[in-house]
């Protein structure tokens, strides 16, 4: 079969690789119809590489349908057409019964003292071999897939692998509900479904802030006021006067690592990455740090007592945190990988919902051949040709 896979920092290519195969009697092969690139793909395309190996198989945004499953697989069968979670979990584990599912003790990466298997990404995370791919080996598809209806393209259910649950878990931890407000720092994929997600709950209002006019302009589409970083000096300023001067009752940092506006940061950030993979992840493990600005955005934005939610990817071990602040303006902050399978009962009623409340099908942009993912990777790591969202067709 064709597979994206990882070659070097800042590079990938399509591949031709052996098919994969039932391995347990709990595996299950899909073939993929779609599979998306998602934000933390671009960590490994330009920062985690030395948690990757050369011919690694990437991403974990896939749905398909199903080919074969082993002898224990019993919720789904050939031919049912399903979404594929990012995290691998097991469903009968005390984490997964509790609803932890990213910290499923079943496949857990204790070896690197991680939470549960992700496909398609590093050796931290059990470096599964990923959905972008023309097929794809499902673990634990006993609990794992998602059966979803033959009805709609694939764009109104692909989301549920990753991102819709991702954004659902982070307006929750942010605490929005009914005539609340909440701040959404950053438009990305997770961003703009965030902040969809807070309306539809029922905030009384919601305000998004970005730098990047195609991501505006869609979170307007949505009725969520926007706030443009290249207009606004003091973006914390601006959310408490919109606000009424005290702040968002929660807000949704769904930017992570990747924040601009942290120069120091940025450059240690990457100088961990060239060196020599020992001595990168150790590096990375013992003093790594992020660019922490919508961080600190976030931190300023939230009204005392309020909540803040940590959804974009983080990864350092020495982050300075404004502790005197935090407590005492007591602050509540949530944080962690979506539990997908804890949120989908919640989602699904949205999305059966012909009229698409969440706008599940207006974040796509660009829809590629799998021939086409490295240009893919390109255009999204850049922003450039209103790029917001890919996904591929295998």
């Amino acid at each position: 079969m064709k597979a994206l896979t990882w070659q070097g920092t800042g590079k990938v290519s399509v591949e031709t690789v052996p098919d994969p195969v039932i391995r347990e009697p709990t595996d299950a092969i899909v073939r993929m119809t779609s599979t998306a690139i998602c934000g933390s793909d671009l960590h490994l395309y330009d920062v985690l590489g030395m948690y990757l190996d050369k011919g690694d198989i990437i991403g974990h945004e896939p749905m398909g349908i199903v080919e074969e499953v082993g002898s224990e697989v019993t919720h789904v069968k050939p031919g049912d057409r399903v979404v594929i979670p990012f995290n691998i979990s097991c469903g009968h584990c005390w984490m997964c019964t509790h609803g932890y599912m990213a910290q499923c003790e079943t496949t857990q990466v204790r070896e690197q003292d991680k939470g549960a298997a992700l496909f398609g990404y590093t050796k931290l995370y059990g470096q599964v071999p990923g959905g972008q791919a023309e097929y794809l080996r499902v673990p634990q598809a006993q609990f794992g897939p998602i059966k979803v209806p033959q009805e709609h393209a694939d764009e109104r259910w692909l989301f549920l692998s990753d991102i819709l649950p991702t954004a659902w878990q982070s307006v929750k931890y942010a605490d929005v509900g009914e005539g609340s407000t909440c701040a959404v720092i950053g438009l990305g994929p997770v961003g703009q479904f965030a902040a969809r997600i807070a309306k539809y709950l029922g905030a009384e209002q919601v305000i998004a802030v970005d730098s990047v006019p195609e991501r505006l302009e869609m979170a307007r589409r949505h009725g969520i006021t926007v706030l443009d970083e290249n207009e606004v000096d003091d973006v914390p300023a601006a959310i408490h006067e919109f606000t009424g001067g005290r702040g968002a009752d929660g807000v949704v940092d769904a930017v992570g690592m990747e924040a601009h506006g942290t120069p120091f940061q940025e450059f240690a950030q990457k100088a961990a990455g060239t060196l020599p993979d020992p001595l990168a992840r150790k590096a990375t493990e013992t003093f790594g740090i992020d660019r922490m600005a919508a961080m600190r955005t976030a931190f300023d934005s939230v009204r005392r007592a309020g909540s803040v939610s940590l959804i974009g990817v983080y990864g350092g071990e020495a982050d300075p945190m404004p502790m005197m602040q935090l407590f005492d303006r007591g602050v509540t902050m949530r944080m962690g990988q979506a539990h997908v399978k804890r949120w989908i009962d919640d989602i699904m009623p949205a999305l059966q919902d012909d009229a698409d409340p969440l706008g599940a099908e207006d974040l796509t942009t660009h829809k590629l051949s799998l021939d086409e993912a490295p240009h893919g990777y390109e255009i999204f790591k850049n922003k450039e040709d209103g790029c917001i969202k890919v996904v591929l067709k295998p």
